[in-house]
């Protein structure tokens, strides 16, 4: 395999801060890495670094001759006067990259509902981001460096930047290497071989570990059990996302990333997140029967009718993850319930008891509050609150999503991003609202902080609705899903994330047919109906004939055998990692194994559906 770029002894201090000491590591052919650790913690920094836009203080960085690299920053500085076409081809000639399969497929993915002369100026920020994404890809470099690059994507824009990537840096027989810093922990299992941890203490130390993020946690918690160094309260949170990755969450069954039997020993006793029956019996004694009913609600905006003759009643303890296109309503969806908008007709219903706190994708709304500490901001709402039946203080609150002691009486106006977010949601929860409203609520959030979010909303008493592309986020907090489809209606996905993007799928499908253009694209267009294309004699192609269907009766059962020993074999392979849960290199090889068995596993069972729809 060969090595595409190395790091030798990086060290980095900045101010009285060291953020990299002595850190030696590398890509090769085929890496894919994810890369995390706290907020602040130099991630960024070691991408730039590694790109060679920044400079340590010592070591260097080696990268093969003739190797091409592309970088992606979290600051899409594009030029203003530019279009999209500048921006994405420079002055290449159309009929060179017009003619590329892969170049289309950037376009199709990213760039479906833009038009090439429209001016960078008058583009929203999750266009321009998409437009930045769409100018490195097509480039098609062999190191790619990308610094969260599913900001401002939408559920569907993640999901097919996973699968590109994957098929571009992963596929046998490709050739070149791909670095992610991001939150999103769905797309790191989706698409990451291996991760490394930016500790951000001051070790400055840079920890590596094979496979995805499920086999990154459970490293992670193996080691600290062994070393029995970790606090007693980090070990309780890695074993309760330990316990929820296993379990898998809905929208996962049908495909698991991985399976955590090697954890059994750290969380055999973990309860469930949470006991959904008791969350609704104790929401009820404080709402009500009634909480919030959209009635027969139509909301219009020029052009354009987002909600039209709409009836959706949330009850006391409903849990819902809202996904949909962008300029499908769903920020309006938010503003309805919170009581910030009124329908143009219909009513809200609001229940008699119901106190609606709502956080927003803004955080300005901090700054009145610069010369105050945020422990008392805290204290400002509340002294103390009761988290699963344990009363805490501010400070104890504010420690529990990550702020140090220090942090914590930090004023406002000095504090991070991420730090205001965590301030922001902190406040919210501790006024102990009975119906919360989040509009992306894992903005500018580090992973263990997600996770920390999630084990507070875990005991949360109320209805909770979520707006987010986070897959992972929507999966583990809500226990249903609905989609704005962009045809005037709340759709209820029961199969989760997986039915929205296969809805959509088939929307563009059908769209596309109609035209009697090529399916693809992320574009904003389109009805979801649910209805695939017809195939065969019904779609006007060639009658299927008997010979047909015979040959597709064989495939059929040479896919069940095959998918029986697959089964098997997935079996044998859980079994032995849960009896080499200490050997990480053990565990790493065998995790790789039942991700090329998923893999085979899924491209089958594509394969038997088109064969038995033939075999009738």
């Amino acid at each position: 395999m060969a090595h595409l770029l190395g790091a030798d002894g990086i060290a980095l201090t900045i101010g009285t801060r060291t953020l990299l000491s002595d850190v030696s590591l590398g890509l090769d052919d085929g890496d894919r890495v994810g890369v995390v650790g706290p907020n602040g913690a130099g991630k960024s920094t070691l991408l730039r670094i590694l790109a060679g836009t920044s400079r340590p203080d010592a070591g260097r960085v080696t990268r093969v001759g003739g190797s091409t690299l592309g970088m992606l920053d979290q600051r899409d500085e594009l030029a203003e006067d530019a279009t999209i076409l500048d921006i994405v081809h420079g002055d290449a000639e159309t009929h060179v990259w017009a003619s590329d399969a892969k170049v289309r497929e950037v376009h199709d993915g990213l760039l479906a509902d833009l038009a090439w002369d429209a001016p960078v100026v008058k583009l929203s920020g999750g266009q321009r981001r998409r437009v930045a994404l769409a100018a490195l890809l097509v480039q098609d470099p062999d190191l790619l460096l990308l610094d969260e690059p599913t900001n401002h994507l939408d559920v569907e824009g993640v999901a097919w930047l996973a699968a590109h990537l994957r098929e571009r840096y992963g596929r046998p027989g490709t050739t070149g290497a791909l670095a992610v810093v991001t939150h999103d922990r769905w797309f790191l299992d989706e698409v990451c071989s291996r991760m490394w941890e930016v500790r951000g203490d001051d070790t400055g130390a840079v920890d590596g570990y094979e496979g995805g993020y499920a086999a990154y946690i459970l490293a992670r918690a193996e080691r600290a059990r062994q070393a029995a160094t970790a606090a007693e309260k980090r070990d309780n949170l890695l074993r309760k996302e330990l316990a929820w990755l296993r379990r898998g969450a809905p929208a996962r069954t049908s495909k698991p990333k991985f399976r955590l039997d090697a954890a059994s020993a750290l969380i055999d006793d973990e309860p469930p997140p949470r006991d959904s029956m008791e969350l609704t019996r104790m929401a009820t004694r404080r709402l009500g029967k009634d909480v919030l009913d959209l009635e027969s609600v139509t909301v219009t905006v020029p052009g354009k009718v987002l909600f039209d003759d709409v009836t959706w009643r949330l009850g006391p303890g409903d849990r819902y993850g809202v996904v949909g296109v962008n300029g499908a309503g769903k920020t309006t969806l938010l503003a309805l319930l919170a009581g910030r908008r009124e329908p143009d007709s219909g009513r809200v219903k609001r229940g008699k008891t119901i106190h609606v706190r709502e956080l927003s994708q803004d955080v300005a709304e901090l700054d009145e509050l610069g010369d105050l500490k945020a422990v008392e901001v805290i204290e400002q709402e509340k002294g103390r609150v009761v988290v699963d039946g344990k009363e805490l203080t501010a400070s104890q609150l504010t420690e529990k999503l990550g702020f140090t002691r220090e942090r914590a009486y930090t004023p406002v106006r000095d504090l991070s991003g991420g730090e205001r977010r965590r301030l922001q949601l902190l406040r919210l929860l501790v006024a102990e609202p009975n119906v919360l409203l989040l509009d992306e609520p894992t903005n500018d959030l580090d992973t263990d902080t997600l996770a920390a979010v999630e084990d507070l909303l875990d005991g949360w008493l109320g209805t909770l609705i979520v707006v987010s592309h986070d897959r992972y986020l929507l999966e583990r907090v809500a226990d249903r899903q609905v989609a704005l489809l962009g045809d005037g209606t709340i759709r209820d996905l029961p199969g989760g994330v997986e039915e929205y993007l296969r809805l959509r799928a088939a929307a563009k499908a059908a769209g596309a047919s109609a035209s009697g253009t090529p399916a693809g694209g992320s574009g904003a267009g389109g009805t979801a109906t649910g209805a695939a294309p017809t195939s065969g004699a019904d779609s006007g192609g060639e009658a299927v004939t008997q010979r047909d269907i015979r040959a597709a009766k064989k495939e059929v059962s040479r896919i069940e055998r095959r998918l029986a020993k697959i089964a098997q074999k997935e079996a044998e392979l859980h079994e032995t990692i849960a009896q080499q849960a200490t050997d990480y290199q053990a565990v790493a090889r065998l995790d790789a194994e039942l991700r090329d068995l998923a893999s085979e596993r899924d491209e089958l069972e594509a394969a038997w559906l088109e064969a038995a729809e033939v075999a009738g």
